[in-house]
Order: structure tokens, then C-alpha cells, then sequence
């Protein structure tokens, strides 16, 4: 194939396969890099062969080219989880974090607790734990109310130091 073929078939179809591939890219300077590879294929091939349908060719050419590019693209792809969906783990792992400080907080108040007498945990148990009021555990354990109250606030004020305490 002639150079002055090359350039005539470049002035006849190199815009109209630049419009079909700025259609499928949406990026017109990828799309003329495109084109002109195609060209320069069908240049190295021509010298070689003769080519029978050359729009065909380059339009072919021009596709597996776009094809190729677009799967080096995927492989170069550094980012390619989104950056909401690592928000969503930094949350579940802030999540498990958090539910590893609970499950830590509930085993140093249940060690506490079993550190209280036992007329103190049983007052506690009824009113905190199972949503008796004052006046419900002191009839339910034949007490006085203000003898629940004394026993509630000995017991929170133990379990408190108790959790506030470094490493016990």
C-alpha cells in the first residue's frame, strides 16, 4: 500500500472512526490515539498483504484496540472498591471494636457484681436487670424501700470505682 493510499484512506475515514469511537469512550483524545494505531497497523499490514475490505479492517482493528484498552485499564486499577464501601468496613470494624468494649465492660460489671454481697446483687438483679421498682423489690423480698435504696446505692457506688479502676 501506497503512502498517498494511506493518506486517502485517512482523509476518508479517520473522522467517521474517531465518531465511533469517541461514541463508545466518551474520551475524543483516547479515541484519536485510537484511530491513529489503527492506521498505523493497517500501514504495517498493507506493506505485507493486500487488504480487500480496509474500512472493515480498521473498524475491526479499531475495536480490539478499544477492547485492549479497556482491559489494561481494569488491570491498572488500583481503586477499585469505592470509597463507600470502605466507609461500611471502617464502620464494621469500628462496630466490632466497639462490641469488644461492651463484651469487656459487661465481664469487668459482672466481676464486680459478684464481688457484692449477695443480698446486694439480688436487689440489684431485681431492680436493674429485670425493671422492678424500689417498692416492687422491697415487697417481693420482704424489706423496707429505704433498706433497697441503701443497697442499690452501695452497689452502684462499688460497681463504679470498680470499672473505673485500670486493669482489675
Amino acid at each position: 500500500m501506497s503512502d498517498m493510499d494511506l493518506k486517502g484512506l485517512f482523509l476518508k475515514h479517520a473522522s467517521t472512526l474517531r465518531g465511533y469511537l469517541g461514541r463508545k469512550v466518551r474520551d475524543p483524545q483516547l479515541a484519536a490515539d485510537l484511530v491513529q494505531e489503527s492506521f498505523l497497523r493497517l500501514a504495517e499490514r498493507g506493506r505485507k498483504e493486500q487488504i480487500d475490505n480496509t474500512p472493515g479492517y480498521l473498524y475491526r482493528v479499531a475495536g480490539n484496540l478499544l477492547v485492549d484498552h479497556i482491559r489494561q485499564e481494569a488491570r491498572r486499577k488500583t481503586d477499585s472498591v469505592a470509597q463507600e464501601e470502605l466507609a461500611e468496613i471502617e464502620d464494621e470494624l469500628a462496630g466490632l471494636e466497639a462490641q469488644a468494649m461492651a463484651e469487656q465492660q459487661r465481664t469487668a460489671l459482672k466481676q464486680a457484681l459478684a464481688e457484692l454481697p449477695e443480698r446486694t446483687q439480688e436487689i440489684f438483679r431485681l431492680n436493674r436487670i429485670e425493671g422492678m421498682t424500689h417498692a416492687e423489690v422491697a415487697r417481693h423480698l420482704e424489706i423496707s424501700d429505704s433498706s433497697v435504696q441503701k443497697h442499690l446505692s452501695k452497689a452502684l457506688a462499688y460497681v463504679m470505682q470498680r470499672l473505673q479502676e485500670p486493669d482489675k
